[in-house]
């Protein structure tokens, strides 16, 4: 039997069904995953207003309150900003990986240059599983919670993650 160990890469903020919906398809399809969390040296602003290790606990909480035993690893990968580097950096940050999971085109090809397979992910209603929309109906105290699973339901309440994102967009645009 070939084992297969696949990884994934998102910035999760935050970690939605969506995300919970992928990570699903990729574990019937190989026995383990990377989760590499993008973008991990980022957090308190609008668009990346949760940090690394809460997005960490986010997905480690939701991975097992739905029953996902894979063995995963969880990663925070932070930007280089240099493309031609980018893959060696991520093989560096992680365990050896077998195939990538991604739509995000740049990373495809990156990751197809250095040899890897690369498998698209499937997009789960994406107009309403999107960290964009989540943030955008928590600004507007509109309805989010449907839209996220429970464990990162209890880490948005634990860190207070409503206040902090209310708070930097106030911050945001005061400075415009």
């Amino acid at each position: 039997m070939i084992h297969l160990r696949a990884l994934t890469i998102g910035r999760f903020q935050p970690f939605h069904k969506g995300h919970l919906n992928v990570v699903k398809k990729i574990s019937n399809e190989v026995d383990e995953i990377v989760i590499c969390i993008g973008s991990a040296q980022i957090s308190h602003e609008v668009d990346n207003p949760f940090t690394a290790g809460e997005r960490i606990e986010m997905i480690k909480k939701s991975l097992s309150q739905n029953g996902i035993d894979n063995i995963y690893y969880i990663i925070p990968i932070e930007d280089i900003e240099r493309n031609s580097l980018w893959v060696s950096h991520l093989e560096s940050m992680t365990p050896p990986f077998d195939v990538v999971y991604s739509n995000n085109s740049l990373v495809a090809r990156l990751c197809r240059e250095r040899g890897y397979e690369v498998r698209h992910s499937p997009l789960f209603k994406r107009d309403k599983y999107s960290g964009t929309e989540i943030r955008n109906r928590i600004l507007k105290d509109e309805e989010w919670k449907s839209l996220v699973p429970n464990g990162t339901k209890e880490v948005i309440k634990e860190v207070k993650g409503v206040k902090r994102l209310k708070k930097v967009s106030r911050e945001e645009v005061s400075q415009d």
